[in-house]
């Protein structure tokens, strides 16, 4: 079994605008047209079982939309092999009613994203909706570090991390990208070690550059081999989980990577499904 416990879409009338204006801010390819078809197509290509869904919502009207979709998404997630977890805003006042419903539906997470919803981790915000996510039993995931599309926003920095790690103490709470894009050495000395998960999301293979635009291989470099392997032995390979930030990498290449990255047997399955088996209680 593969679980890819970090990847998006978007509804077919919205796909193709959402994406071209993200490749144009990131100047990343992007490998689907950000379709749950074209997602579902990948994940039989790479022999991915589940994906996880992780929509964001950028404006406090959203939430209502996207959550609707996501419990329905959810309901045949046997067949399609898509699970989606819950959007919120921290401007929503109601955020204990959002989540109560969506726990109560079966939505087993949410996804918040300090750059694009503009307020930092740190902020009390989000860290009342992260400690209810708690009391509801939930998984929060969050954007971890800088973001492609905002070079130098510091809304989700290690130090913003911290301080929301140390005022809140989550109970299931996943830092994608390693914990920290684009700043893994701040990651490794401050983040290493402590009662979070990571995941690997646009973390170990090079960006490629979107048509029409230009990225050296010196901007951005992914994580090394020696520096990812020190990160999960001294994190611990169980609490590690298979993410891609599909469309915005390859399912199949990072599954790839996982295989060739010098992890054991053992640890190659713990990140490809059993930690997100047993977070998701699948």
């Amino acid at each position: 079994m593969i679980i890819d416990f970090h990847t998006h879409s978007f509804p077919e009338a919205l796909a193709g605008r959402a994406i071209d204006r993200l490749a144009a801010s990131s100047r990343a390819r992007n490998y689907l047209d950000g379709t749950a078809g074209a997602l579902r197509a990948s994940m039989r290509e790479a022999g991915v079982d589940y994906s996880v869904l992780l929509p964001v919502v950028t404006r406090t009207g959203q939430q209502e939309d996207i959550n609707r979709a996501a419990i329905e998404t959810n309901r045949h997630s046997a067949q399609t092999g898509l699970i989606s977890f819950g959007g919120i805003h921290p401007e929503n006042g109601d955020y204990r009613e959002i989540l109560r419903r969506l726990s109560e539906n079966g939505v087993k997470g949410v996804k918040i994203h300090p750059v694009f919803q503009r307020v930092a981790i740190d902020d009390i915000r989000y860290l009342r909706i992260i400690e209810c996510a708690s009391e509801n039993d939930m998984i929060v995931i969050t954007h971890a570090g800088y973001d492609i599309g905002f070079p130098g926003d510091d809304f989700s920095s290690v130090g913003r991390i911290e301080r929301m790690l140390d005022a809140v103490k989550p109970k299931k709470l996943v830092l994608a990208h390693m914990g920290g894009w684009d700043c893994w050495e701040e990651v490794e000395e401050r983040i290493v070690g402590r009662d979070v998960w990571l995941d690997t999301a646009f973390s170990l293979l090079p960006i490629e550059a979107a048509p029409g635009t230009v990225r050296s291989p010196q901007e951005n470099p992914p994580l090394s081999r020696e520096q990812f392997l020190r990160m999960v032995r001294r994190h611990g390979a169980e609490r590690i989980l298979f993410g891609t930030d599909s469309p915005w990498s390859g399912q199949r290449q990072m599954v790839e990577a996982i295989r060739d990255s010098g992890l054991d047997p053992e640890e190659q399955e713990a990140v490809l499904w059993g930690n997100a088996a047993g977070l998701l209680r699948l």
